[in-house]
């Protein structure tokens, strides 16, 4: 179904539902709203559009359905798949003025948030309550709650806390249409007809435009200790998820570094971890209300990694140097960027696949001529793939990475894995998702799709291969 650029008429309904002052058509803005922080991608919006409110939100897409224009909402602007690029043109719906916490329920333990608030903002107010959010993605100081939403984002903290799912009660959304829709509320149970707020967590705004989200909150851990384990190799550092699981314990982080990607972040950040000549490290993160009992999994893990051929057992004792290795590992993404052009792969496998994920990613790279760089979340399976370009001919990169990456997913799915754990498919994996999921499976998403927004007009040309688009 064909989509239509706005026209000036539609242009001017628009400034009259948000105020000229949110609309804008310059070069400039759209250029900046034209990208995130996928790769080098970018696609102009034909106008970038600044609602402050769910009602103008509601007459935006009525607007947009009566045109057919199409609409990408956007959050914070940081998804690594491309699923707030504006790739059909169109209104890109920045909800940037959306941005104030409605409410901190210490009673119940819950919040009521809009959409724009950074996930780093959330969680400091409610820490000033006593309360926690785990949900601690690398980018929390400029991602927006309603993309974690959108993306269904996880983080360091996943292996012990879960994910954003995990903590999502309800939504307030906008339907295509126009319509309003409440999932969900201040409950803990509920199983009234589906399940639409798990439906939407995690559809990638591709179903419709959350702004309102009633999050789940924890009491506050008053206790929190942090390892530095060095490794002489990645698969003896992998190894050791399986063996701390095993043995009970379940630290609120547990992260794979390999060494380049380390001292990557060195070169950027001018900090060092020490032991550079290590092939690996884990960061690991201990956290609950004894310290008494932190204190016996912190000498336990020591035992158990040593037993399995680490360097040495490095204890962060102040919050200065936890803070400091946070700092490093936060940095990995960023810094990676800078060695080479690059692809990112969000591959996701069971824990005790880990150490043969990241032999098999190696050899494939020494058999296609490449690099690769691998961090993590090892605690939840979560390994980011960076396979860089270096000193490979243009034309070779360009011809042979769909392959590459095609063969790197295959052996995931052979591990049985997923293609993407917290990244989404949004627009650059779109094409690979056949890989992993069916015909009748693919054939099932778009109906649901269909039912949400028959039209096509929301963040269209995500998830699903362009060639299947009508």
């Amino acid at each position: 179904m064909a989509l239509n650029s706005p026209t000036p008429e539609a242009l001017s309904k628009l400034s009259q539902i948000v105020g000229s002052e949110n609309i804008f058509q310059d070069a400039e803005t759209r250029d900046a709203y034209s990208r995130d922080e996928t790769e080098d991608l970018s696609f102009l919006p034909d106008v970038v559009v600044k609602p402050g409110s769910t009602e103008e939100i509601c007459k935006i897409l009525k607007l947009a359905s009566a045109e057919r224009i199409p609409v990408t909402p956007r959050g914070g602007g940081t998804g690594l798949s491309g699923g707030s690029l504006p790739i059909k043109g169109g209104i890109l719906l920045s909800l940037e003025r959306l941005d104030k916490i409605l409410e901190i329920d210490k009673n119940n333990l819950i919040c009521v948030t809009q959409p724009a608030v950074t996930t780093q903002t959330l969680q400091e107010a409610v820490e000033a309550e006593n309360l926690f959010y785990p949900v601690d993605p690398a980018s929390r100081g400029t991602c927006a709650i309603g993309g974690n939403v959108a993306e269904n984002s996880g983080g360091p903290r996943a292996a012990k806390y879960g994910v954003t799912k995990d903590y999502v009660l309800g939504l307030t959304a906008v339907l295509p249409s126009g319509e309003i829709i409440k999932t969900g509320g201040k409950l803990f149970k509920d199983v009234t007809g589906y399940n639409l707020t798990g439906i939407i967590v995690g559809s990638e705004g591709t179903l419709c435009v959350i702004t309102e989200i009633i999050l789940k909150l924890l009491p506050l851990p008053t206790c929190r200790t942090m390892l530095q384990i060095p490794f002489p190799d990645l698969e003896s550092a992998a190894g050791m998820v399986s063996k701390i699981l095993r043995a009970g314990i379940v630290p609120s982080a547990l992260e794979f570094m390999e060494r380049d990607a380390i001292l990557a972040a060195k070169e950027q950040l001018g900090l060092t971890m020490g032991f550079d000549d290590a092939a690996a490290q884990l960061l690991i993160e201990l956290d609950g209300t004894s310290q008494e009992l932190i204190d016996s999994e912190v000498e336990r893990i020591g035992e158990l990694a040593l037993e399995n051929g680490a360097l040495d057992v490095l204890l962060a004792e102040s919050s200065a140097k936890q803070d400091e290795l946070w700092k490093i590992r936060r940095s990995l993404g960023e810094a990676v960027k800078q060695c080479s052009i690059y692809k990112e792969e969000d591959t996701v496998v069971p824990r005790d696949k880990i150490p043969e994920l990241l032999r098999r990613v190696k050899e494939l790279c020494k058999q296609r001529n490449i690099s690769s760089i691998c961090y993590g979340h090892a605690g939840d399976g979560n390994i980011h793939v960076n396979l860089l370009k270096e000193n490979l001919p243009d034309d070779v990169w360009e011809r042979d990475l769909p392959d590459i990456v095609r063969e790197l997913f295959a052996i995931v799915v052979d591990l049985g894995g997923s293609l993407t754990g917290e990244h989404g498919v949004g627009y650059v994996q779109r094409d690979y998702i056949s890989i992993m999921k069916s015909d009748v499976e693919i054939a099932l998403m778009r109906r649901l799709k269909d039912s949400f927004d028959p039209l096509g007009i929301l963040n269209p040309g995500k998830i699903f291969p362009e060639i299947q688009e009508t």
